[in-house]
């Protein structure tokens, strides 16, 4: 119930800050307080992330700033006013009074809170919900509930806090693609941080290590990754330092860094973690400990997508959809694409040539729509003859089987001419740059990597699977493509 309400509030970014036991009630400025890393705090952390699977549209993050392993040799908690990457417009709490009095209060308290432990909008604005289905903290605390910070407008949960003993570790590492952060990778991070005390060395697979994913050219590059991984970890635990590099072997630093303490694995990476100790063994280190962390199932997933969440599942939902919105090329762009020697075709003086006086759609188009689309100098009126058609399927029909087999005719004698040219263009290289003539042929017509199609592409689809699922992505491209596109333009395709 927690996330339903806040997805109706929330447009994106949502903070969760768990504060079990305080009062809002009291004259006194309420204080942040230490919440044990216990194994229940773990497992509702997974629980919370896992139910935003349910509302992608929110970005979950569970505050750990007051989240702490059991140690005698905790240090201070910082009391600093944490920045956070999305400064929260609105902060609710579900702390109810006992009486239902005090109201204003209640909220003037939450304000102050708020804005003592992280950076806030200015028009900052608070709210006092009631969430049904919660537990009764009141019963298991003795107190009320938890103030809850949230970006944009929203509201939130708490998490039942039980006596055990922690873990004391400096140094920890973790790897993955981390492909699109989503809450499987929130929760490995999250459990990672809570576990770290002072440094955490992130890995991030690059290269070699993701030629073997399902649909590579659609991973993020390792800039993107970086940047949205370093500002969730700043976000949910600024107190600890990142380390986060490239991945290049399966090993990276745990195999051979003997500071490092600590490996956080998941369950389907716990063999990983095996062959990194029996690698570390080999080479006279001494074996991690290590913690492994539940996946996260996806009850949603469709036909060829994994039953866990996953990025392979992400990338295959995006087949099919617009990556980028299309640049409409103007003729500035045809003029450089020219200069740098491209062979430049333009369909548009395609379509003139075909329409003009003595070319080989005039008469046709004449006869068929006769002489009042025509100027009294004898030249197609096309603003005319696009008011009679356009609406008109049956008329548009008439026209587009006039026009378009002439206009693909010239198209392709202009195509003929290109590859003219392009010969013209292999014996210039070969007198220029001294190559073979099948060298400088295939220096012409070498193709690009399927990163570099993706990079140039607005849509991608793919034939890794059976016929039946790439169709389906053809059929969903062209429904998107229809909703993207104006009426008056689906009335001319």
């Amino acid at each position: 119930p927690i996330l339903t309400w806040a997805s109706q509030l929330v447009n994106h970014t949502l903070y969760v800050h768990l504060q079990p036991g305080m009062s809002l009630e009291g004259p006194a400025q309420p204080q942040s307080s230490t919440v044990q890393a216990t194994f229940e705090v773990l497992d509702f952390i997974t629980h919370l992330y896992t139910g935003a699977e349910v509302h992608r549209v929110l970005d979950v993050r569970i505050l750990l700033t007051n989240i702490r392993t059991k140690s005698a040799f905790l240090p201070p908690q910082p009391t600093s006013v944490q920045n956070l990457a999305h400064p929260p417009e609105v902060v609710l709490t579900d702390f109810q009074t006992l009486d239902g009095s005090q109201y204003n209060l209640v909220e003037q308290q939450l304000e102050r809170y708020a804005t003592s432990c992280c950076s806030c909008c200015l028009q900052l604005a608070s709210f006092r919900v009631a969430i049904p289905g919660l537990w009764d903290w009141r019963a298991a605390h003795g107190a009320h509930g938890c103030p809850i910070i949230l970006h944009d407008q929203s509201r939130f949960p708490r998490g039942q806090v039980c006596n055990a003993a922690g873990v004391w570790l400096l140094m920890q590492a973790m790897g993955g693609t981390f492909d699109r952060l989503h809450d499987a990778h929130k929760v490995l991070l999250s459990v990672t941080c809570i576990l770290a005390q002072e440094q955490l060395v992130v890995g991030i697979a690059d290269k070699d290590l993701l030629k073997s994913k399902v649909l590579p050219e659609l991973l993020q590059p390792y800039a993107e990754c970086v940047e949205h991984l370093s500002e969730f970890l700043v976000d949910i635990k600024p107190s600890l330092t990142f380390d986060i590099i490239p991945l290049l072997d399966p090993y990276g630093p745990t195999g051979s860094d003997s500071s490092l303490e600590f490996l956080v694995v998941s369950e389907e990476t716990c063999r990983g973690g095996m062959a990194i100790n029996r690698f570390r063994l080999e080479n006279g280190l001494e074996e991690h400990a290590s913690y492994q962390v539940q996946l996260l199932q996806d009850l949603s997933h469709k036909e060829n997508e994994e039953d866990k969440v996953s990025s392979s599942s992400f990338r295959q939902q995006m087949l099919g959809k617009l990556l980028r919105p299309p640049h409409r090329p103007d003729g500035s762009v045809a003029k450089w694409l020219k200069d740098l020697g491209a062979f430049v075709i333009d369909s548009d003086q395609l379509g003139h040539r075909a329409y003009a006086p003595g070319g080989p759609a005039y008469q046709p188009v004449a006869e068929a729509f006769g002489t009042d689309i025509l100027h009294k100098d004898g030249i197609i009126n096309r603003k005319v003859l696009g008011s009679w058609v356009f609406g008109n399927k049956k008329q548009l029909k008439i026209l587009t089987d006039i026009t378009w087999p002439v206009i693909a005719q010239l198209a392709r004698e202009e195509m003929d001419r290109a590859v003219t040219e392009g010969t013209e263009a292999v014996r210039r290289i070969v007198e220029r740059d001294g190559l073979s003539e099948a060298a400088a042929q295939s220096h012409l017509q070498s193709q690009m990597s399927g990163q570099q199609l993706e990079d140039q592409s607005h849509v991608v689809l793919s034939t890794l699977w059976e016929p039946h699922f790439t169709q389906r992505q053809v059929e969903k491209a062209w429904a998107l493509l229809q909703e993207r596109m104006p009426k008056t333009h689906q009335a001319v395709d």
